[in-house]
């Protein structure tokens, strides 16, 4: 756990400076922020807003998936809408039931959008805006809010109908003068939030983004809210990032496609292993783990599997960051998408230390293989899901 919270502090630290955190929690929103590229795609960042509405604490929070929050009352469906989202790279907004700490259910707005890295078009993070919805009772025909929000201290109100009642709003009185045992919605409704609260959302992802982007600037590693297209950089969809970060073993994934075949996804392991961060390993050739004793047969042999597209295993002598030595029990597969082309290679390393303390009562060999397979459904899930959303 110690490592993966390592990541967590890296995912923020590498990106922006380090005054960012006091900046973000100087916004009045309800957010957090996940890293896709981290196993278990856990929350980096919670907001102080975020933290008195759900109740948790940030240390109950940081390091966790953000379906800690949902419950039985919370729609499948609309959660697939989300997941369909973050494969899709895009922003989503949808209503939404959570739960509090308290196992207190209730409705909110659900703003999602990514935040991609300046220099590669990979997604960095993913920001989540939650906006509660809640009611009050229409006065007069019903009560409009200013465009400037006026009023909106006063009280707040979103659009709820139940969906076997004819009548489409029920009283809840002075909505934000009552506790919060008696500020919940109607579980069994369904909500849809204002235009206002809508626009709510939007802007508090924008002053969020605005944030982020200027203490990005000092670290010279930029974000924006847009992809940009870098000449001949591959980046590893955030899905794929999900989907192999599930995978504990150390491993890589080679794009023999672009030149230099740089290493497009490295695994926590595979950074525990060899003392590199995330950022530092993306975008390099393998060849950064050898050294001065390298094998240079070795590495003909390598290279000649990767021509003919053919798996082998091999005994290297690799090196980490800090230059310290170690065998390196590597295995070389190519991994094809759901139309039979090579997408990837995957190499994945035991350190021979380590080769003989079996692992949950598998060989190291079958756990290279293990992994290879893990690593070819997660391309090929991506591909077949690809090509069904074009068609």
């Amino acid at each position: 756990m110690d490592s993966k919270l390592g990541l967590i502090q890296q995912s923020f630290n590498t990106r922006y400076s380090q005054w960012v955190r006091e900046a973000l929690d100087e916004l009045p929103d309800n957010f957090t922020i996940t890293d896709p590229s981290i196993s278990g795609h856990p929350i980096v960042f919670a907001s102080r807003g975020f933290l008195k509405m759900s109740g948790y604490s940030l240390e109950e929070v940081i390091g966790q998936n953000g379906k800690i929050f949902q419950g039985p009352k919370t729609n499948r469906r609309t959660v697939m809408e989300i997941s369909e989202a973050i494969r899709q790279e895009r922003d989503v907004q949808v209503n939404l039931v959570n739960y509090r700490k308290d196992g207190t259910p209730f409705w909110m707005l659900f703003h999602m959008s990514p935040v991609f890295g300046k220099e590669d078009g990979r997604v960095i993070h993913f920001v989540a805006v939650q906006v509660p919805i809640t009611r009050k009772p229409r006065r007069n025909g019903g009560v409009n809010l200013n465009e400037d929000g006026s009023g909106f201290n006063e009280i707040m109100f979103g659009s709820c109908r139940k969906e076997v009642d004819t009548n489409p709003v029920l009283e809840l009185g002075r909505v934000l003068s009552l506790d919060s045992a008696t500020n919940v919605l109607d579980i069994e409704e369904t909500c849809e939030a204002s235009d206002f609260e809508k626009r709510m959302a939007v802007n508090a992802f924008n002053s969020i983004l605005s944030v982020l982007t200027n203490y990005s600037e000092s670290t010279g590693r930029l974000v924006c809210g847009t992809r940009c297209s870098v000449p001949g950089v591959c980046y590893v969809s955030s899905s794929l990032n999900i989907s192999l970060g599930r995978i504990k073993q150390s491993f890589v994934l080679i794009d023999s496609h672009l030149p230099g075949m740089p290493i497009v996804y490295a695994s926590d392991a595979f950074l525990k292993l060899t003392g590199y961060d995330r950022h530092e390993i993306l975008g390099l050739n393998f060849a950064v783990l050898n050294g001065a004793d390298t094998d240079t047969s070795t590495l003909h042999q390598i290279k000649e599997s990767i021509q003919t597209e053919q798996a082998c295993t091999v005994r290297i002598l690799s090196y980490r960051k800090d230059k310290s030595s170690f065998w390196n029990c590597l295995h070389l597969s190519p991994v094809r998408n759901a139309f039979g082309k090579v997408a990837y290679f995957v190499g994945v390393q035991i350190e021979e230390e380590c080769k003989n303390k079996e692992r949950h009562g598998l060989s190291p060999e079958m756990r290279q293989l293990s992994t290879v397979g893990a690593v070819k459904v997660a391309v090929r899930s991506l591909s077949m899901a690809a090509g069904s959303s074009k068609s």
